[in-house]
C-alpha cells in the first residue's frame, strides 16, 4: 500500500488539490461561474451560516458531479442500530461485557456498516442533543456502498484490524491506538483486511474539540499538530445503477442509488475535515508528588455542553506513563460518579482490573453507581512498595464519558451474550480492615 499523506493541525483552515489537476481550487472565490476544470462546487455545512467565527464549521469541494446525483433514498433493515432507549428497563448494576464476537467470515461476510451494533445511550437525534455508543464488528470490505450520518459525528475506535478509510476529502489508514472522527454529514467508505473489531462514540448537534488546558498552558495532553487530515484524492469511477449511498437519518437507515463513485472530489478547502490522531502522541500529565489525579487530565477530545466544564461527551484515555505518587494508593479510587463511564479496551491488560476486563470488551458504570478496584487490586496496591514505576506499558484503555444517563439496549443487555454476569464478583473478596482501635495500620501489623 503506498504511503498516504496528510496536513497537520486540528481545526485548520486547510486546502488541497489531487495533484493529477493542478490549479483545481478557484482562485480568490468559492464559486465562480465555471470552476476550473469545469467542476462543480458544494459547500458542505457543519454548523449555522450565523454561527461565531470560532465555531463555523465548512469546507467547500470541488467535484465531478454534485452529491445530488442519487436516486430517492428508500427505507432498509437497520440490523442492530437503535436510538431507543427504551427498549428493555434501566440496569443500574455495574456491567462488563466480554470481548464482542466478530462473525466469521467464511460463515457470513459483514462489511462496517452490517456489523454496526449498538450498546447504550442517551438523549434525541432530533433536538440535535444526545450520544450513542456503537461496536463494530466486520469481516468484509464496504464494494460500491458508502455511508454518512446525518445525525451526528462518529469518533471511531478501531481495536482488531486497520481500517483504510475513503472519504470525501480524501483517503485515511487508521490502525489499532489511533483514532478517527468522521463529522456529520461526510460520506466515506471503509476497507479491512481481517476480521476486525472497534468501538464508536456518536455524538449529536455538536462537534469535538481539544480541551482547554487552563493552569497546564499552551502545551500538553493532545497537540493540535498531531492531527491529521487527508489530502484530496479523486477517483473518477462510473458504476451503472450499482452505487449505493447508505444515510442514518433520525436513527433509521436508508440507502439510495447512484451511477458515480462518491469519491469524486479532486479539490477542497475549508475546516469542515475528517481527521485521525494516534494515541501514543498524547503528553501524559500526572501527579508527581501525593495522591491520584482525575481522569480528566488524560481527555483527548470533549463535546461540550452548553453548561460550562459538563460534556455531553469525553473521549479519556489511560495510556502509558509514569506512577511516582508517595505516600498514595495509586490505582484508580472507589468512586459514584454523577457521570456515564463507559470503557473499552484496546490492548493490553487496565491496571485497576488485571483480569475479566478484556481486549475487545467494555464496561458501563450508570450514574451513582460505584466502583473502582477489585479485590486483588486494592490488596497488592495496599501493600506494594512505592517506587517509581511504570504503569500500563502495552495497554491502552479508554473511556466514553458522559453527563447524560444512558441506558443499554436489548442487543448490549441480551442479543449479545457478552453480557458478564459475574462482573460483581470481583469486589466479593474485599474485606473490613478497619482498626478502631488504631489509627494508625501500621501499629497493628
Amino acid at each position: 500500500m503506498t504511503e498516504l499523506k496528510y496536513i497537520s493541525g486540528f481545526g485548520n483552515e486547510c486546502a488541497s488539490e489531487d495533484p493529477r489537476c493542478p490549479g483545481a481550487l478557484p482562485e480568490g472565490q468559492n464559486n465562480p461561474q465555471v470552476c476550473p476544470y469545469n467542476l462543480y462546487a458544494e459547500q458542505l455545512s457543519g454548523s449555522a451560516f450565523t454561527c461565531p467565527r470560532s465555531t463555523n464549521k465548512r469546507s467547500w469541494l470541488y467535484r465531478i458531479l454534485p452529491s445530488v446525483c442519487h436516486k430517492p433514498f428508500e427505507f432498509i433493515d437497520q440490523g442492530h442500530i437503535t436510538h431507543n432507549w427504551d427498549e428493555v428497563n434501566p440496569d443500574p448494576n455495574q456491567l462488563r461485557w466480554k470481548p464482542f464476537e466478530i462473525p466469521k467470515a467464511s460463515q457470513k461476510k459483514v462489511d462496517f456498516v452490517n456489523g454496526l451494533h449498538t450498546l447504550c445511550g442517551a438523549g434525541d437525534i432530533r433536538s440535535n442533543n444526545g450520544l450513542a455508543i456503537h461496536v463494530f464488528l466486520c469481516n468484509t470490505s464496504m464494494e460500491n456502498r458508502c455511508f454518512y450520518n446525518s445525525d451526528g459525528d462518529l469518533l471511531i475506535v478501531p481495536q482488531k484490524g486497520k481500517l483504510l478509510i475513503y472519504t470525501e476529502f480524501g483517503k485515511m489508514l487508521v490502525q489499532p491506538n489511533e483514532i478517527c472522527v468522521i463529522q456529520r454529514g461526510m460520506r466515506f467508505s471503509i476497507d479491512v483486511f481481517e476480521e476486525t473489531r472497534g468501538y464508536i462514540l456518536e455524538v449529536y448537534g455538536v462537534h469535538f474539540e481539544l480541551p482547554d488546558l487552563g493552569p497546564i498552558g499552551a502545551n500538553g495532553l493532545a497537540n493540535p499538530r498531531d492531527f491529521l487530515i487527508p489530502v484530496a484524492w479523486y477517483e473518477d469511477r462510473q458504476v451503472p445503477g450499482g452505487y449505493t449511498v447508505i444515510n442514518k437519518h433520525q436513527g433509521k437507515l436508508f440507502a439510495a442509488r447512484q451511477d458515480v463513485s462518491p469519491f469524486n472530489v479532486v479539490a477542497w478547502h475549508g475546516n469542515y475535515t475528517p481527521y485521525k490522531y494516534n494515541l501514543e502522541n498524547f503528553m501524559v500529565i500526572n501527579s508527581v508528588a501525593f495522591d491520584h489525579a482525575d481522569p480528566s487530565i488524560f481527555t483527548v477530545l470533549t463535546a461540550k455542553s452548553v453548561r460550562p466544564g459538563v460534556a455531553i461527551a469525553d473521549f479519556v484515555i489511560f495510556p502509558p506513563r509514569w506512577g511516582v505518587a508517595d505516600k498514595t494508593f495509586r490505582p484508580p479510587y472507589y468512586h459514584r460518579n454523577c457521570m456515564s463511564e463507559f470503557m473499552g479496551l484496546i490492548k493490553g491488560r487496565y491496571e485497576a482490573k488485571q483480569g475479566g476486563f478484556l481486549p475487545g470488551g467494555g464496561s458501563l458504570h450508570s450514574p451513582m453507581t460505584p466502583h473502582g478496584p477489585d479485590a486483588d487490586c486494592f490488596e497488592k496496591a495496599s501493600k506494594a512498595k512505592l517506587a517509581p514505576e511504570r504503569i500500563a506499558d502495552g495497554t491502552m484503555a479508554f473511556m466514553f464519558e458522559s453527563s447524560l444517563n444512558m441506558a443499554v439496549t436489548k442487543w448490549g443487555l441480551k442479543t449479545s451474550n457478552c453480557l458478564d454476569e459475574n462482573y460483581y464478583k470481583c469486589w466479593e473478596p474485599l474485606k473490613s480492615h478497619f482498626t478502631p482501635n488504631s489509627r494508625n495500620p501500621a501499629e497493628t501489623n
